[in-house]
């Protein structure tokens, strides 16, 4: 087992898969670190268009494209009480794929860090990082194997792709509480056997609860008849009396949801998958770089499931780390602040003013009052930041994204009725 090598991702999720194939096709000794054991169940199963390029250029587009179970995805479907608008991602204003697909995260992950080990990545599952220490000339992590004794690894750079378990934020003492309120999800699979032509199973379906507005659904379906689905609101929101346990939750809440309640109608709850729930999922760090090391995706911030953004900032995160780390080791001076972390932060923020949208009722008033009426190039722009490519800044809705939204919500928002 070498315990010397170029580069240390920890963590075998999407974006350390991703870093490391694209660090080792250019000839860098990468080392992945997962204390975890792959497949395992995780959310964030509807990948953003966005998601292709970086997949693509590390060499896994192909894999994922022929996996079966994986439902193509070429838009986003939003209803509130009877109103119904939709986006297709391939009518966008940003060039780039159109179209992606709704994923099984258990299975979709493992497909890419099996593609990076074929392409000559180290990948080293059971094995968790306990200590890291960047003083030096390089980078030396502890890591304690499930079984064996601890050994170190050195590494000339390493970079944290842990996901929530955000290692070496933890470490370091780099967390810092997110800025958005602390929110719950309560999910599941179910084999959901829809009924009727209102639903296009190309699309993930996003729902708003017809009296509280900050409450939100998704509905993910795969392509072998099951659908991923799950209810999201502030903590108060969701506690009812009599509703006792996630299951009981989801289902009252999801019942009131009129196009759920009747496309649902003969859904299989009872399928052997539990009902889970996630709380406070969002993140934020004080810093996205230091000395020998830089955060990836989730381990570096979390923003909210509502537009499916974590995979893909993940994976462009990933992207930019990987070229920047390339430049470096080739004895480039790089600047990690001002070519990763501020470059990362337009598609995160930008992201973020609709996210907060979202919840505020802004972004909500433009989807459900006047997305269909509004100017067409205004709506591709829209569709492109829903589609992921939130970091195209020739786009006004990612550069001026706070303006831009203010201004069309202040023109739909007075056309908003109130959902029946």
């Amino acid at each position: 087992m070498n315990q010397t090598v170029d580069v240390a991702v920890i963590g075998a999720g999407p974006s350390g898969a991703v870093v490391s194939a694209l660090l080792r096709r250019h000839g860098y000794r990468v080392c992945v670190l997962e204390k975890q054991h792959f497949p395992r169940f995780v959310i964030g199963e509807s990948l953003l268009p966005h998601c292709m390029e970086m997949l693509e250029e590390a060499g896994m587009a192909r894999a994922v494209a022929a996996t079966p179970g994986f439902q193509y995805k070429n838009g986003a479907a939003f209803t509130w009480g009877e109103r119904y608008t939709c986006f297709e991602f391939t009518d966008k204003f940003t060039p780039g794929p159109g179209t992606t697909f709704q994923v099984q995260r258990a299975v979709f992950d493992k497909v890419l860090i099996d593609e990076a080990a074929k392409q000559g990545v180290d990948v080293r599952f059971g094995h968790g990082v306990t200590a890291f220490d960047h003083s030096g000339e390089q980078a030396r992590l502890t890591v304690q194997p499930e079984t064996g004794e601890a050994y170190t690894l050195q590494a000339a750079f390493v970079l944290d792709a842990s996901g929530y378990g955000r290692v070496l934020p933890c470490l370091l003492d780099l967390e810092t509480p997110s800025s958005l309120p602390p929110r719950q999800a309560v999910f599941t699979h179910i084999d959901d056997h829809i009924v009727g032509n209102e639903f296009d199973r190309n699309k993930i379906l996003i729902s708003t609860h017809p009296k509280l507005r900050d409450v939100w659904f998704w509905l993910i379906p795969f392509s072998n008849g099951r659908a991923s689905i799950g209810v999201v609101g502030e903590p108060a929101r969701l506690q009812r009396e009599g509703l006792v346990g996630d299951e009981a939750v989801l289902k009252q809440f999801v019942s009131e949801v009129p196009m759920l309640a009747r496309i649902l109608t003969n859904a299989v709850w009872d399928n052997g998958v539990p009902f889970r729930s996630l709380s406070n999922y969002s993140a934020n760090v004080k810093a996205l770089h230091g000395r020998h090391f830089a955060l990836l995706g989730n381990a570096a911030e979390f923003l909210d499931p509502v537009f499916s953004s974590g995979v893909t900032i993940a994976l462009h995160s990933a992207k930019l780390a990987a070229a920047l780390l390339h430049r470096q080791l080739s004895g480039e001076v790089v600047d990690w602040q001002s070519e990763f972390a501020v470059p990362l932060m337009v598609g995160v923020n930008a992201f973020r003013t609709y996210v907060s949208g979202w919840y505020d009722g802004s972004f909500q008033d433009v989807i459900y009052s006047c997305s269909e009426q509004v100017n067409p190039d205004i709506r591709r722009m829209i569709s492109a930041i829903l589609a992921g490519y939130s970091w195209d800044e020739s786009n006004p809705f990612v550069t001026k994204s706070t303006r831009r939204l203010q201004a069309l919500a202040e023109i739909c928002g007075a056309a908003t009725p109130t959902a029946v």
